[in-house]
């Protein structure tokens, strides 16, 4: 589990960090200030997941059952999809509809904190 959360993090904060340097010199002057924000939103919940999912790799290692963090990491990883995702998309499409899909991201994230919380609970 350790590989995969480690590359699955890795490679979200590369994107993370690309998003928002794209939004930051790219996008600013395209979107509309609102449009801006949603976008930036979006990459700030991508960062906070990419880095809480680093995290489930660093601490698996000393869980004798890694279950729980295995989920944590998978839903923190279908969170970013599915919240920072949709962000990213309605804010260039302006397709309001993915609004709408943004509550199961945030869901997601945490359902994965709550899932890392009762590891560490466990594993005590």
């Amino acid at each position: 589990m350790l590989k995969i959360f480690l590359i699955i993090g890795s490679i979200n904060m590369v994107l993370a960090v690309g998003l928002g340097a794209f939004g930051a010199h790219g996008l600013q002057a395209k979107l509309t200030e609102r449009m801006m924000e949603i976008y930036q939103t979006g990459v700030q919940y991508h960062m906070i997941h990419a880095v809480g999912i680093l995290v489930i790799a660093v601490v698996a290692d000393r869980f004798a059952n890694p279950t729980l963090l295995s989920w944590a990491g998978w839903t923190m990883f279908l969170g970013i999809i599915f919240f920072s995702g949709s962000l990213y998309i309605l804010s260039i499409s302006g397709i309001k509809v993915l609004g709408a899909i943004t509550p199961i991201g945030g869901l997601l994230f945490m359902v994965g904190w709550v899932l890392l919380a009762l590891a560490a609970f466990k594993g005590i």
